[in-house]
C-alpha cells in the first residue's frame, strides 16, 4: 500500500482569524492544501485559500461535514463543537489537538480541575453556577471571576475585590480564582508531535494592558531565575503529558512576589505570546504546527537572536470603523522591526489588528524600540 506524502494531506482549520492567516502564510512555503471554516465571509483567511467555507465552527453538522473533507483537523480557537470532533476521530479523521484535550481546555472549570488532578501548581479556585452563589465565598475574595466558556482576549474575566463588587459579577457558570500577588507573567509554548517528541520555545515575559486585559507587549527570553525557568518548563511538561495529545500548547503562568511559579491557563493552539517566533526562531510556532499536522519532524525552536519582542496593535479607544494604521511608515524605517497586519477591515477598541516584532542584541535596544512603536503607531478609523 502506497504511503501518502505528508505534504499531500488536506489540513482543515476551525477558525479563519489572524492565527489561521499566519499559519497559511507559513504553509504556502510547503504548498500544502489548507481548508478553513469560519462564520465570517470577511475573515482574515477568506482570501488566502480557495478552500474557504463560511459556516459556524460551533455547529455539529457544519464541523462534521467540514472535517469529513480533510485528512487532519486543527483549531484556531478552542470554542468549537467538540462532539463533532469526537465523531470525526471515531471515524478515522485525525484531530490535533485531540477532542478530549480541547474539551478540557475550553471549559475553565474542567481545566482547573485538570491541574488539580495532575498536581500542576495553580492558584486556588472555586466553581460557582451563578452570580448569587458568589455570596457564599466572601472569605475567598479577592479573586478573579472567569466564565467557564467563551471567554477570549480578556473578555469573560473580571476582578472581584470584596462584597461591594458582587453586583458586577457575571451571571454565568464561572470559576473564582484566588488573586495572586504577581511579580511577572510568563508564557511557555510547547510543540508536541504524534510520537511524543517535544520542543520548547524560549520562555517569554508578558506585559498586560490594564484596560483590555490582554498582552500589550512581550519579550524573550524572560528575565527570570534559572530555577524559575526550569520550574516553568517542568510545569509545562506536566500539562502536555497530562493532556496526552499532540499539538501546540501555550501555557501562561504567574510568578508570585515570593518567586513561586503557578500555571494560569493553557491554550491548545498557536498563541499571541508566540507571534515573535515568526522572525526569531528557525521554526516558528506556525511552522511547528504544520510539521505536527503533516508528520514532519519538529524543527528548531531556539532564538536566532539574543532578544526578541512583540507589540500588539489593538484598536484605539473611541474608534470603530474602517481601519486606518498611523505610524507604520515611521517604524518601518527601523532596522530589525517587522510589521504584521491581520487583514481585518473594521477596528474597534481593544480588537487585535496586528503586531510588530522587534529583534535585537540587548534588552535596552529592544525596549527603546518597543517604546517608539507604542508612541508612533495608532490603530483608528
Amino acid at each position: 500500500m502506497e504511503t501518502k506524502n505528508p505534504l499531500q494531506k488536506k489540513i482543515g482549520i476551525l477558525g479563519g482569524g489572524q492565527l489561521g492567516r499566519m499559519f497559511i502564510e507559513n504553509a504556502l512555503r510547503y504548498n500544502v492544501e489548507i481548508h478553513i471554516l469560519d462564520p465570517s465571509e470577511n475573515a482574515p483567511c477568506s482570501t488566502l485559500t480557495p478552500h474557504f467555507v463560511q459556516g459556524s465552527f460551533k455547529d455539529f453538522d457544519t464541523v462534521y461535514k467540514f472535517g469529513k473533507n480533510v485528512d487532519v483537523v486543527t483549531i484556531e480557537i478552542e470554542h468549537v463543537n467538540v462532539e463533532a470532533l469526537e465523531q470525526l476521530e471515531n471515524e478515522g479523521v485525525q484531530v490535533i489537538p485531540s477532542a478530549k484535550a480541547i474539551k478540557i481546555i475550553k471549559d475553565k472549570g474542567l481545566q482547573k480541575q485538570f491541574y488539580k488532578d495532575y498536581e500542576v501548581a495553580s492558584s486556588l479556585f472555586r466553581l460557582i453556577e451563578n452570580k448569587a452563589q458568589l455570596a457564599e465565598y466572601l472569605t475567598f475574595l479577592p479573586a478573579f471571576q472567569k466564565t467557564r466558556t467563551d471567554g477570549y482576549d480578556g473578555k469573560g474575566v473580571q476582578y472581584i475585590a470584596n462584597e461591594n463588587d458582587l453586583d458586577k459579577a457575571f451571571e454565568a457558570p464561572s470559576i473564582l480564582e484566588k488573586a495572586v500577588d504577581i511579580d511577572k507573567e510568563i508564557s511557555v509554548i510547547v510543540a508536541k508531535d504524534v510520537n511524543g517528541n517535544t520542543e520548547f520555545f524560549p520562555i517569554v515575559e508578558l506585559v498586560f494592558d490594564p484596560v483590555y486585559n490582554l498582552v500589550d507587549y512581550l519579550k524573550a527570553p524572560a528575565n527570570i531565575t534559572d530555577y524559575q525557568q526550569e520550574r516553568a518548563k517542568r510545569l509545562a511538561q506536566q500539562v502536555v503529558d497530562g493532556l496526552h495529545s499532540a499539538g501546540i500548547f501555550a501555557i501562561e503562568m504567574f510568578i508570585s512576589k515570593e518567586g513561586e511559579v503557578l500555571v494560569n491557563e493553557t491554550a491548545p493552539r498557536t498563541h499571541n505570546s508566540g507571534h515573535h517566533t515568526i522572525e526569531s526562531s528557525a521554526s516558528s510556532q506556525f511552522d511547528q504546527q504544520l510539521r505536527i499536522l503533516t508528520g514532519l519532524p519538529l524543527g528548531n525552536s531556539e532564538n536566532r537572536v539574543n532578544v526578541s519582542a512583540m507589540v500588539n496593535l489593538v484598536g484605539a479607544e473611541g474608534y470603530t470603523g474602517k481601519v486606518l494604521y498611523e505610524g507604520i511608515a515611521e517604524i518601518s524605517a527601523l532596522e530589525n522591526v517587522f510589521v504584521h497586519l491581520y487583514g481585518k477591515e473594521v477596528t474597534k477598541p481593544g480588537r487585535k489588528m496586528g503586531h510588530i516584532t522587534i529583534l535585537g542584541n540587548f534588552d535596552e535596544e529592544v525596549l527603546e524600540k518597543i517604546k517608539f512603536v507604542k508612541e508612533k503607531v495608532v490603530v483608528r478609523c
